[in-house]
């Protein structure tokens, strides 16, 4: 080992390990890098919340589930004829949010080939959907539609709400099935000044209810491992989406068959329909009511949900629950929120409390795989 030689206060020679030197430097440099990787830990979930680079995945790539085995073009093999793999093509999702569990929630903006409506889709899988055991299973899609605006945002996809954890905590606790969710916007632009769809294809206006009803779940079909029949397919939806998920489920049984309408209007209202009354009335949940009592089915499941503050909702929901609940295909259920109001926080206590569970036993869910 060699030594460099040093002075002391009285002249004397003494000598210092360049080893002990550069030892010591290196414990130096160790405390540092520990207390930058603690304070690195500390940093990371508050520069995560507030999506600061590079603390945030938001904006990455993300993909659902491969369309094919080894990328080869090999098809996969399904568990069971009920389930229908993903036939592409794959869609441009980027991560949106990233939730505690790990899932993450995408988004697309997507041009409908069937609506000709260019909008964005957010999209989740709960954890079920990358379990080994339902590698090759269908999973059951629930279309969440927003109240308000629903433009150009679909509140669900926000955490805040607790949409995405709920479903899982339901699906652990046998409340319900582990949906995959579809979160569309709801308009094609803002509803300044009461202006809105209804979720419907008015006459001039943009095909709405083409594309909440066939470009959303073409996108879903495409990237996802779904159930091929109704019976994996449902809505739910707050306020004007409520009504526009009742009235999809009511036009289209043959390809829905369950929703939770919370707090939802009862007819169409959009003053768009202003001169297009028979298309209007092609568009009301209560005519479509009587032609399906009439027509002996197929059976569809209807949960409402209100709050006992929304004064305007009740009588509306009890009117149509007495003329057309329970009475042939049409199946209700009615959830009373007491003490809420007419937003997205009290109707997922009302899902919580009994609506989910409800709507998931008419619900097809993921079988696992042999």
């Amino acid at each position: 080992m060699s030594h460099a030689s040093t002075k002391t206060r009285n002249g004397a020679e003494t000598y210092e390990s360049r080893g002990h030197r550069r030892a010591s430097k290196a414990r130096r440099w160790l405390v540092a890098v520990v207390c930058v990787g603690l304070l690195g830990a500390i940093a990371w979930p508050v520069m995560s919340y507030f999506e600061i680079p590079p603390f945030t995945d938001k904006g990455d790539p993300i993909s659902y589930g491969k369309i094919d085995n080894k990328g080869d073009g090999t098809p996969q093999k399904p568990a069971d004829s009920k389930t229908l793999m993903p036939t592409g093509p794959a869609a441009d999702f980027k991560i949106s949010s990233t939730l505690g569990n790990g899932t993450h929630v995408g988004v697309v903006k997507i041009t409908g080939k069937k609506s000709g409506f260019t909008g964005k889709v957010w999209v989740w899988a709960p954890k079920e959907y990358d379990d080994p055991k339902y590698e090759k299973s269908g999973f059951p899609v629930l279309i969440a539609l927003p109240g308000g605006p629903g433009f150009p945002n679909n509140y669900w996809m926000d955490n805040n709400l607790k949409l995405e954890s709920s479903i899982s905590k339901w699906a652990e606790e046998g409340k319900g099935k582990p949906f995959l969710l579809a979160m569309p916007v709801l308009n094609p632009k803002p509803d300044d000044g009461g202006l809105y769809w209804d979720g419907s294809d008015i006459p001039g206006q943009p095909k709405m209810g083409t594309w909440l009803t066939e470009d959303v779940p073409d996108l879903m079909r495409q990237n996802f491992r779904t159930i091929k029949s109704r019976d994996g397919w449902a809505f739910m939806g707050s306020s004007s989406g409520g009504f526009a998920g009742l009235k999809a489920v009511l036009k289209h049984p043959d390809k829905f068959k369950a929703v939770i309408a919370s707090g939802p209007d009862i007819v169409p209202d959009s003053p768009l329909w202003n001169g297009h009354p028979k298309e209007k009335a092609e568009n009301n949940p209560e005519v479509l009511s009587k032609q399906l009592i009439a027509a002996k089915g197929p059976d569809v499941y209807l949960a409402f949900q209100y709050g006992t503050k929304e004064s305007s909702v009740i009588p509306k929901v009890n009117k149509y629950i007495a003329t057309y609940g329970n009475k042939g295909p049409i199946h209700t259920h009615l959830e009373v929120i007491q003490g809420g109001r007419h937003n997205a926080v009290t109707y997922v206590k009302g899902m919580d409390a009994s609506s989910m569970q409800w709507i998931s036993e008419q619900i097809e869910g993921p079988t696992p795989s042999p």
